[in-house]
């Protein structure tokens, strides 16, 4: 399978990836960590995939998409720090002044896993914050010493995926994930 890594810019393959199953749900598209949590909480089945086209308008790409040949198969979230509820997230550290980026969830689907994709996601996410001129970026990722993290809290990612794409531990945290403490990776750009 050859893995392309491209900006986020085609609404329908964002959705294809992070959007609900079920329209009308309340979940996902990405939004928890991105929007103020009060207005993530608000939005309901179609306004969540408003807000995503109106994000993505605004800003441009919101993350970055994998694909295997024209089929999306995963998404990494990354953007500003400013832009995003890390700004001000008591839980996780800022390390310095710079304005870095985040890299925080990732996504791939059923078939495509254990293939590279998370990888090359990581890899995709750095490429597009240095082409928009980040100094840095950072992931908030488990550190679970190579114990099973529950799928449905793997969208993180580990210290292990984040340390393999040249990521150094910056800082600890006082968030939890499934039971595992986040730290605070980041690599400079």
């Amino acid at each position: 399978m050859a893995i392309d890594v491209r900006p986020a810019t085609v609404f329908d393959d964002v959705a294809t990836l992070v959007g609900p199953k079920k329209p009308e749900s309340s979940v996902c598209f990405c939004l928890s960590y991105r929007i103020p949590a009060k207005e993530a909480t608000a939005l309901r089945g179609p306004e969540r995939a408003q807000r995503v086209r109106r994000l993505m308008a605004e800003e441009g790409p919101i993350g970055v998409l994998a694909y295997d040949g024209d089929e999306p198969v995963g998404w990494a979230a990354v953007a500003p720090r400013s832009r995003t509820h890390f700004a001000t997230f008591r839980k996780i550290p800022r390390v310095d002044d710079l304005d870095v980026w985040s890299v925080w969830c990732f996504r791939v689907r059923p078939g495509h896993r254990k293939k590279g994709v998370m990888h090359a996601l990581i890899d995709g996410a750095v490429a597009f914050a240095r082409q928009q001129g980040a100094p840095a970026i950072e992931g908030y990722p488990v550190d679970n010493q190579g114990e099973r993290v529950d799928l449905t809290m793997a969208y993180v990612g580990t210290r292990g995926l984040f340390e393999q794409a040249g990521f150094i531990k910056a800082a600890d945290t006082e968030s939890v994930l499934s039971g595992f403490p986040r730290v605070l990776m980041r690599r400079d750009l």
